[in-house]
């Protein structure tokens, strides 16, 4: 069965086609930059086999139409395409941000679906819209190909009242649904299931904190196999310090700024999604910009690291507080897979706590899953790459066979 694997943005459309006899990665690429006078396409072909093959193209991409149409022809060109046609595409997987309270699993896409989701956009105004432009057109150049929705949210649907709830005014949440939803579902629920079959132990048995570090930064209190808390609340803005996002932030400020500093809702909900967090503390997202310039004496990307880093470790210390039993701690994504330095800070202070990282397993890149934490250590720690696109595949896979899914 061949499946491929939608993400469709505002601006742009990630896909892969998975060969899942095997699990292979047949091709992978990203459409960006549609909209405007000039947009790319580009997409590593065989990337499994040894075989690569890299495709790139520069033309107008008006809408996302033409890009899953230039998606097709990459896949397809008689030269170097993977597939002869593509009828040789057996199911179409999407990621779709937010499935609001509806949806607790991967779905087959039907009319009442596409309807849940589009009532959903209040939620995720800057992603359910073009998370439906991806189905929408996928629907079209694929007549009869079915399609699954897999939720980011729906692995934290398992999270307790207790725990999604704010302190609000009750209407809120019975009339408009304000809680906490939590996001990177399928991410934590693949790292989760990858260290289970490392430990050699199945999944309802262990009690797990899964730390998701990448530009957007999320954490979950996994127990039994289950999604219990979660850092990112309605929206991912709330939680963890970000590349862009400020993450907590006293809700007072909102109204502080507009006071004091003049400035209107738009204007504050843009500052705090995309000018702060890392960039916001030291005028750089990207963790390795940011190590360079600690080393020259940048205080400010000083500062920048041990803020991310301490509210990282305060959330360790919460999760474990709310799991009682912690098994283990797995860092997955870019900069939780990559980045010694960051794990071993957001670790600091945490032997009295059974977490004892080996500094010297600690000093690596992550390509495959491995044990960082010593021999001796009560609380194992993980580095597992994490892979979305396998999830979203494997889940679309087992709602087209009837095979179960976790929820």
């Amino acid at each position: 069965m061949k499946i491929l694997i939608v993400n469709s943005g505002s601006s742009s459309i990630k896909f892969q086609l998975i060969d899942m006899g095997g699990e292979k990665v047949l091709a992978s690429g990203l459409v960006e930059r549609i909209g405007e006078e000039k947009g790319v396409v580009s997409c590593t072909l065989r990337p499994e086999t040894g075989l690569k093959a890299k495709v790139e193209r520069s033309e107008k991409v008006e809408d996302h139409s033409k890009g899953m149409r230039l998606v097709v022809d990459v896949l397809t060109d008689p030269a170097s395409g993977v597939i002869s046609g593509k009828d040789s595409i057996e199911a179409i997987g999407h990621r779709v941000v937010h499935g609001g309270e509806e949806f607790h699993s991967p779905t087959l896409i039907t009319a009442e679906v596409l309807e849940a989701i589009e009532n959903n956009v209040a939620l995720a105004p800057l992603h359910n819209p073009a998370n439906l432009d991806g189905i929408r057109v996928a629907g079209e150049l694929f007549p009869g190909v079915k399609q699954i929705a897999v939720f980011d949210t729906a692995f934290h649907q398992t999270i307790p009242p207790k725990a999604y709830h704010y302190a609000l005014p009750s209407e809120l949440y019975e009339k408009e649904k304000i809680r906490r939803y939590g996001f990177h579902g399928t991410s934590h629920q693949y790292v989760a299931q990858e260290c289970a079959k490392q430990m050699k132990r199945s999944l309802t048995e262990l009690n797990l904190i899964t730390v998701h570090l990448g530009n957007g930064c999320s954490m979950c209190a996994i127990e039994r196999g289950l999604s219990v808390d979660t850092s990112l609340g309605l929206t991912p803005l709330e939680g963890l310090v970000m590349g862009t996002r400020s993450g907590d932030v006293d809700p007072a400020l909102h109204f502080f700024l507009a006071r004091n500093c003049g400035m209107d809702i738009k204007r504050i909900d843009d500052m705090l999604n995309k000018e702060s967090g890392l960039k916001g503390l030291c005028g750089m997202n990207d963790m390795r910009d940011i190590h360079e310039q600690i080393a020259v004496g940048n205080k400010r990307a000083r500062l920048a690291l041990e803020v991310q880093t301490y509210r990282n470790r305060k959330y360790i210390g919460a999760f474990m507080a709310v799991l009682g039993r912690v098994d283990a701690i797995v860092f997955t994504a870019g900069i939780g897979e990559n980045d010694s330095i960051v794990r071993a800070k957001s670790l600091e202070k945490m032997e009295h706590f059974g977490v004892e990282l080996d500094s010297q397993r600690n000093d690596q890149r992550v390509r495959e899953p491995v044990l960082l934490s010593s021999d001796s250590s009560r609380v194992q720690v993980w580095g597992i790459p994490t892979n979305e696109e396998l999830a979203i595949a494997r889940a679309s896979k087992a709602v087209l066979t009837g095979e179960e899914v976790c929820p």
